[in-house]
């Protein structure tokens, strides 16, 4: 089994490639990335035979389809923008496909292209990563276990940093969307639009996280969760987290950067050039991101203290009474899951494990091999059940 992982050099792509070279099923797999130096680091770090390095552009429409020919899936981890070009590559080279996500509105336009997909006999798996990809297998399990669902509620927790650590829990383009975006909120059958971090609750998550703050972000689980379970007469959905796994004052300044218009694409005209202040801000704001290496698991396992929680909370009646069920899966590895769970779906990908098409997670995941693969990993997933009388 041949698996390329684009952006394999990346903050998440990395964690892919790690839990790809020690899945006894992987024969080969392709740290493809346009940063060589990082790539070396990455392959250098994990050590592993089964790994081969490839420098790539994604948008080097031609050079991308002879990296992908030849291997079974594609698990595309850049940033979220590509998704539609990846997948476009990947039905001209014949490579099943999954990615991280395509916050809400790219998504959406990706499904779009199931027919293309199935007709080809090739399989695609949206929005695969931590959050969106857990919480949509989660609230398959419950609404699979009930005869109506009424609500489906998402919290993703992440233990903060101290207030001043200045980092990026992940991409800065998608963080700077999530964060100027509106939030798309199910509510009552219908798609509404929030405003910016907006909606908060405190939430209670499993020790160590304990009570956090959390409000609304625009994600992917509520572009297709409302579709997956319509005739189950679905009428709520909400994604919550937490400041986006950073410090509540780093987030502050960033907004405050923004609200004076440097998440702005128009560009501005300095002198003789032109660029767009979004540019200059995500160029500036990619120093402090955490060192590549500081994501991957370390040998003799000692991981860095990055709890994470991901919630769902499903609410639903089953034989006329009401139930809730609450899914929760913990991990004191941080970012792993982002990576783990698309190295599970790409493997199921090569393995033929799910028809052909174009699915989000709640549709394509069976849950419970699924959590039994990510426990084998250390990330438990613990079920309650409240049944009202």
């Amino acid at each position: 089994m041949k698996i390329v992982v684009l952006g394999g050099a990346g903050m998440m792509g990395c964690i892919a490639v790690q839990d790809l070279a020690h899945s006894e099923g992987v024969d080969e797999v392709v740290i493809a990335d346009l940063n060589m130096e990082r790539a070396e680091q990455v392959a250098d770090f994990i050590g592993s035979p089964k790994l081969s390095r490839l420098q790539v552009d994604v948008r080097d429409h031609e050079a991308l389809v002879a990296a992908l020919r030849g291997a079974q899936t594609c698990l595309n981890a850049t940033v979220y923008y590509t998704n539609l070009e990846v997948m476009g590559a990947c039905l001209e080279a014949g490579t099943h496909y999954t990615d991280l996500g395509g916050l809400f509105h790219t998504t959406l336009k990706q499904l779009q292209l199931h027919e293309q997909f199935s007709a080809a006999g090739l399989t695609a798996i949206l929005g695969m990563g931590s959050a969106p990809g857990i919480p949509n297998v989660q609230s398959r399990y419950a609404a699979d276990r009930l005869d109506a669902v009424e609500s489906v509620r998402i919290y993703d927790g992440i233990k903060p940093p101290p207030a001043d650590q200045v980092t990026f829990s992940y991409a800065v383009p998608t963080i700077l969307d999530e964060l100027t975006m509106n939030p798309m909120v199910y509510q009552e059958g219908e798609y509404v639009a929030a405003e910016p971090m907006s909606g908060f609750e405190d939430y209670w998550f499993t020790a160590p996280l304990g009570l956090l703050p959390m409000h609304l972000s625009l994600h992917s689980e509520v572009a297709t969760i409302p579709a997956s379970f319509r005739d189950k007469g679905l009428q709520e959905c909400f994604f919550k987290i937490n400041y986006w796994g950073m410090a509540p004052e780093t987030v502050e300044k960033v907004k405050v950067l923004s609200d004076f218009g440097f998440a702005s694409r128009e560009p501005v005209q300095i002198n003789a050039a032109e660029i767009a202040p979004r540019d200059l801000m995500v160029a500036i704001m990619g120093h402090y991101v955490p060192p590549i290496l500081s994501f991957l698991e370390p040998p003799k396992n000692q991981p860095p203290d990055w709890s994470k929680e991901i919630v769902t909370e499903v609410r639903g009646t089953r034989l006329g009474k009401p139930v809730t069920y609450r899914l929760g899966t913990l991990t004191l590895k941080g970012s792993l899951p982002t990576g783990v769970a698309p190295s599970i779906a790409a493997q199921w990908l090569a393995e033929g494990r799910v028809e052909p098409g174009v699915y989000p997670p709640e549709l394509g995941i069976d849950p419970e091999p699924f959590f039994a693969q990510l426990e084998q990993r250390g990330i438990p997933t613990q079920v309650s059940v409240t049944e009202f009388v």
